[in-house]
């Protein structure tokens, strides 16, 4: 079992009950309501709270914001909102990879830098993120308002790991998402799926045998005191994303969707202020609560190994996704080397 200070008890809200709130038209609410997947005080926390923020001191609108397990997990609260009964929503791709195949292309290892300046700029002006991935999500309902990243990957594993070949017979718990599964197998290891709320437990009892997050969630959750072993690959980010039910936002005024731009952007920047020295900031929680952590950086040559493995990903991703998938894997890597130059 998790142990109970890192497994936030649901709050009782029930689905019925929400939809009960929501009763009149959502359109015309006053009080919109958003959920996402994290606990309070963390990245998506505090975006969602400098959201709510901008919109009540702008407005005479109020938010309720919901973490997770409040309203389900990563799932419940996607259906919760293309369903209407939430109006906002933040979900990373890595779950949403299921519904937007092109989604996942965030989980294609060293395709996205990890200097921080460099992240940043791309997802300020890249064409795919604020052109092509709204069109994306359209076609499921919703509308994207921003992506913005969280952190650096990192890996925590029950020994330490510095090549593909020291992930042989360990299962990795991945997230729902079929190409960070395709990574993981690259890498030498045995993708496990498992939602959140098993993550700690099942590491706890060796039913797996590492995972992977940014630094700041595995410090909020605990897991390096279950899987003490932390390895810096620099393979990616963990990028998410905050949206809304395109009914409810299609049906209001142009006023108000222009608020809710405003209140997204305004939420942007103030994430990047707070995520700046977020990971040292944890990390060296981390290794103050614990003296069995460890800590691995990966050397050029090592990366270089795992960096050897990611065309084959790139390939099964162009084949779950087809030609949309290529041409927007193509964009990506255009915006990337424009926010490198």
């Amino acid at each position: 079992m998790m142990k109970p200070k890192h497994f936030k008890k649901l709050v009782g809200v029930s689905c019925f009950a929400v939809a009960a709130m929501g009763a009149a038209s959502v359109a015309s609410a006053a009080n919109w309501r958003y959920a996402h997947e994290e606990y309070e005080g963390d990245v998506q926390d505090v975006f969602a709270h400098k959201f709510k923020e901008y919109i009540e001191d702008n407005s005479d609108h109020t938010i309720q914001v919901y973490r997770f397990g409040e309203l389900g997990e990563s799932d419940d609260i996607m259906e919760q909102t293309q369903a209407g009964i939430l109006q906002f929503v933040n979900q990373s791709p890595g779950f949403t990879g299921s519904l937007i195949p092109e989604a996942q292309i965030f989980f294609i290892p060293y395709l996205m830098p990890t200097d921080f300046d460099t992240v940043v700029q791309f997802f300020r002006e890249s064409e795919a993120i604020n052109e092509d991935f709204p069109e994306l999500y359209a076609e499921q309902g919703l509308e994207l308002l921003k992506m913005y990243p969280e952190g650096e990957m990192v890996v925590t594993a029950d020994e330490k790991v510095t090549s593909p070949s020291d992930f042989s017979g360990k299962k990795i718990r991945v997230m729902t998402n079929p190409l960070l599964s395709a990574t993981y197998e690259a890498f030498g290891a045995t993708p496990t799926p498992l939602p959140w709320g098993e993550v700690y437990g099942a590491l706890q009892t060796n039913m797996i045998q590492g995972q992977e997050n940014p630094i700041f969630w595995i410090e909020s959750g605990g897991l390096y005191e279950v899987s003490p072993n932390l390895i810096f690959t620099k393979h990616g980010w963990f990028t998410t994303a905050m949206m809304a039910n395109q009914d409810f936002f299609d049906g209001l005024s142009g006023e108000d969707q222009q608020l809710i731009r405003d209140a997204s952007d305004y939420a942007f920047d103030e994430i990047i202020v707070h995520i700046d020295g977020l990971a040292d900031e944890s990390l060296e929680k981390i290794t103050e609560a614990s003296d069995e952590v460890t800590v691995t950086r990966l050397t050029d040559d090592q990366i270089e190994e795992f960096k050897a493995r990611a065309p084959q990903v790139e390939e099964t991703f162009i084949e779950m996704t087809g030609d949309s998938g290529r041409e927007l894997l193509n964009q990506f890597k255009e915006d990337l080397e424009e926010a490198t130059n």
